[in-house]
């Protein structure tokens, strides 16, 4: 279950970052990745993104992101067991909306996430306190 997502995700590791694509071996965002793991498990994605900025509405402060995130996914309580294979969800400023996901490749003691990240595309990255403190929620697939 879990651990087919962390496999699938680790198959676009290398995938070069680009804004709203989501092909694996050619380019994607963070997002992107995500709709790839859903595609490689339910087949057909559940809705088409509306074109997004980078900035996610951060001026307007809607969380399209996070209403996503709740209409497709299993929301975590913040209190369950990590586990690999937990979407991730962050933001990158405090009170700024949430704008970038990652999945949990390994929990522990030395958590590591992976996630497409500009200039470096789809990454396996330690999940330092930095990362860990700007989780605004966890999801798993349904």
């Amino acid at each position: 279950m879990a651990e087919d997502v962390v496999s699938i995700a680790r198959t676009w590791i290398g995938t070069p970052y680009q804004h709203q694509a989501s092909t694996k071996g050619v380019a994607c965002d963070c997002l992107g990745l995500i709709r790839g793991i859903w595609r490689e498990r339910h087949g057909g994605e559940p809705e088409a993104p509306p074109p997004y900025t980078p900035d996610w509405g951060e001026g307007g402060g809607q969380e399209v992101l996070m209403a996503a995130a709740l209409r497709h996914l299993v929301p975590v309580d913040r209190g369950a067991d990590w586990l690999p294979g937990d979407v991730l969800l962050f933001r990158m400023r405090a009170r700024a909306v949430a704008k970038h996901l990652g999945i949990l490749s390994q929990a522990g003691e030395a958590p590591r996430f992976l996630h497409a990240y500009n200039a470096h595309g789809v990454i396996d990255s330690p999940l330092t306190t930095p990362w860990q403190n700007r989780i605004a929620a966890r999801f798993r697939f349904p």
